[in-house]
């Protein structure tokens, strides 16, 4: 890949967009993860104004100090760049008590960790309203258009998505490029919706490199052998296709009703 025109690509193209949608600037939510580092990086080259939130909800204290840590290396290099905390933890806990739980099962806690991407997207808008600004998506192609691991009008929910079409290997390069502190680029990737230290891993039972790699196969669209895999290989593919099935309804548009006209 080449990096620096990739980054230069990128860079116009968000600054052309804000422009032409007659906004200001760029809203980014700072999770101390690498897709939103290099994203909040990436709208502060522009120098238009570029406002990183970090939204804590229970948060692990490691990623709390590598999103404060990231936004004062970006601050110290851009100054068009402003910070903004907002603690979301007596929001979330407020919410939780108000639902009904039932049983403490798997699918409840799924939806709780869902409704934190959701908090924090709501306040991400509000930040966006207030100041003629754009959320920008730290969504990568792999998470977007590969297996849908990201929360439906969660952290999906945004204005432009600026490294939508970088695999989550070329998000690494870029951020290498750009000089993105160390102790993000070296933490194991992780949606920090759980309030543990669980990574994206851990979750999807797969790396991001095998779901590259899957992902790329069924793209090619060719007929694939299975029994000239490796017992691994099987188990990523299957993990793909089940996950991609499932997340399908998140990477298409609404589906709308179409009414017949002899109807009306």
């Amino acid at each position: 890949m080449r990096t620096n025109l990739v980054i230069e690509h990128i860079t116009q193209w968000l600054h052309a967009y804000c422009q032409q949608a007659g906004q200001a600037g760029f809203v980014v939510g700072i999770s101390g993860g690498i897709d939103s580092a290099v994203t909040s990086a990436l709208c502060a080259r522009t120098g238009l104004p570029t406002l990183c939130v970090e939204m804590p909800i229970h948060q692990a204290p490691v990623q709390v100090q590598r999103a404060q840590d990231h936004i004062a290396w970006l601050m110290e290099r851009h100054g068009n760049v402003r910070m903004e905390v907002v603690s979301l933890t007596p929001v979330f806990d407020q919410l939780v008590g108000a639902l009904p739980h039932g049983e403490d099962s798997g699918t409840l806690q799924l939806a709780l960790a869902n409704t934190r991407a959701r908090l924090r997207m709501t306040a991400l808008y509000f930040f966006a309203g207030t100041r003629r600004m754009l959320v920008a998506g730290t969504g990568n192609k792999v998470e977007d258009f590969g297996v849908g691991f990201f929360t439906k009008y969660g952290d999906g929910g945004v204005d432009l998505s600026p490294i939508a079409d970088l695999n989550k290997s070329e998000v690494f390069e870029v951020a290498k490029e750009l000089g993105i502190i160390a102790s993000i680029r070296q933490a194991k990737p992780t949606d920090g919706l759980w309030g543990d230290d669980r990574s994206d891993e851990d979750q999807i039972g797969a790396s991001y490199p095998e779901l590259e790699w899957a992902m790329a196969l069924r793209e090619n669209g060719e007929p694939v052998d299975t029994e000239r895999m490796s017992d691994r290989q099987r188990t990523v593919l299957s993990i793909f296709d089940r996950m991609h099935a499932a997340n399908r309804h998140k990477m298409e548009p609404i589906p709308v009703c179409t009414i017949p006209l002899d109807f009306k």
